[in-house]
């Protein structure tokens, strides 16, 4: 269980915790313009006229963006406004050519959702979305540490973002890293990002603020700004928690203002003041229309969307009997689910599930390969596992196929042959086997009647031995049993 340290230490107080979330969306061109939006290393390489903000260029709406946004919506039970606006956000930065970013303020294209996460004790519970919206990102500044100079690179501007704006409903650091977790989680499954954070596609702006237990009104939030890993929110959230305790606690006040994390000395600076509305100057964009979704558009959305990690979840563990740490493991990444169905349409086992989680998850992480390339196919993992749930090879020698096929991909029904790994099944033959172990130890055999149950073991052993390992274990064990009594 992921305790609050601070909350243990003040049990009167308790935290209140929105979230903006931040998704690059993954078209291929920008939002306004026919810029690639492919992430690139030559700076201000995949720039324009209209992304780089020249005077008197005229916007034009990407409808793929659109698209993204309606099924970021459906999947956050949002409501879908059928007519929306883009409005300008009026600041100042050297990476916003224009001084102002083109949102939506007062009509956002998605509203009053939200995203379900699992407790610790297996509950679950809901966050509300209060809304989701449709903007530009802004440009990149690099800073040099050997000149001192700075420098602007335009490539991300224009990039299509959808923010997702939560409420106020979470109230601890399990919750926040849930939260997270469930979004990037939906997004991926819709295709719309990769969310990848060190690349910066997946971005949270996490507003905090204390009162005591007893207190009705939510405290001033401060806003910790761009962190790109769960580890380092979660640090955040403890470190900001305290901060503010500490200074209410001592007669201080809070005052709203964004402030950065610094993960290497794990400490919340001060940034600025937090802006209010007035302060951006807000205004309807004139150079872009309204945004029309009508039914008809909604209905071609909706009948896209794929089942959401929330859906699998449970159908999972109905379906395939799954327990709910098992389904959590298979859902909480795209690729996993896909092998799995993959998997469960060829050869539906509990054993199947039981090799995909330990043997093939097992090899893809050591390895730290995608399970899409992995050369043990969902196929050829069927066919393992079915060859042992036959009794035509044994542990050991599925093992073998396994680490076999993983290397280049082989038929595993193929290699039982080339190997000679095939599992002596045949009564008959093993019992011959078997009796010829009791012949030559004569002693042990009349030790085991006398009590020395132990040596049961031995003769199993002995026999397995006797076979090169290709020998069933059940069968030699029954053998064994009946011979011994």
């Amino acid at each position: 269980m992921e305790k609050s340290l601070v909350l243990e230490q003040y049990p009167e107080y308790k935290i209140d915790i929105g979230i903006e979330v931040h998704v690059q969306l993954g078209t291929k061109s920008k939002i306004f313009c026919f810029c690639s939006n492919a992430l690139t290393d030559q700076q201000n390489s995949n720039i324009c006229v209209i992304c780089s903000g020249y005077p008197g260029v005229l916007p034009v709406l990407n409808r793929q963006v659109v698209e993204y946004a309606v099924m970021a919506g459906f999947g956050t039970h949002c409501k879908i406004a059928q007519v929306s606006e883009f409005d300008r956000k009026h600041y100042f930065y050297p990476d916003l050519p224009k001084n102002y970013q083109i949102t939506q303020n007062d009509v956002p294209i998605c509203s009053d959702g939200h995203v379900m996460i699992r407790l610790e004790d297996g509950s679950e519970k809901k966050i509300r979305v209060r809304r989701i919206h449709i903007e530009e990102d802004a440009g990149k500044n690099i800073h040099s540490d050997l000149t001192g100079e700075s420098y602007v690179d335009l490539n991300r501007t224009g990039t299509p973002l959808l923010e997702i704006v939560s409420e106020p409903d979470i109230e601890s650091v399990y919750e926040a890293k849930a939260y997270l977790k469930a979004v990037r989680l939906i997004m991926q499954y819709l295709g719309i990002s990769t969310c990848n954070m060190e690349e910066g596609s997946f971005r949270a702006d996490t507003n905090l603020s204390v009162r005591k237990k007893d207190s009705k009104e939510l405290g001033t939030r401060c806003e910790l700004k761009n962190i790109n890993s769960f580890k380092f929110i979660a640090d955040a959230i403890e470190y900001e928690t305290r901060r503010q305790i500490e200074l209410v606690e001592q007669g201080g006040k809070i005052r709203q203002e964004t402030r950065l994390w610094d993960s290497k000395n794990r400490r919340s600076l001060s940034m600025r003041t937090k802006e209010d509305l007035a302060d951006y100057r807000y205004c309807v964009d004139p150079d872009l229309s309204l945004i029309e979704v009508s039914d008809l558009v909604q209905e071609r959305v909706k009948a896209q969307m794929p089942e959401l990690p929330y859906d699998k979840f449970h159908r999972y563990i109905k379906e395939f009997k799954l327990s709910e740490y098992e389904a959590d493991v298979i859902t909480t990444d795209v690729e996993y689910t896909k092998y799995f169905e993959q998997l469960m349409a060829v050869y539906p086992q509990k054993t199947a599930v039981n090799w995909f989680l330990r043997d093939l998850l097992g090899f893809a992480n050591e390895q730290k390969i995608s399970v899409a390339i992995c050369k043990v196919t969902p196929q050829r993992l069927a066919k393992i596992v079915e060859l042992l749930d036959n009794g035509l090879i044994n542990n050991k020698g599925a093992r073998q196929i396994f680490e076999l096929v993983a290397q280049d991909g082989s038929d595993p029904q193929e290699l039982v042959e080339k190997h000679g790994l095939k599992q002596i099944g045949s009564e008959a033959e093993l019992e011959k086997v078997v009796q010829q172990i009791l012949q030559d130890n004569q002693n042990l055999v009349e030790q085991y009647k006398a009590g020395k149950q132990n040596l049961f073991g031995f003769f199993v052993g002995a026999s397995m031995k006797a076979t090169k390992g290709a020998g069933n274990p059940k069968v030699i064990q029954g053998i064994l049993k009946k011979l011994l009594s």
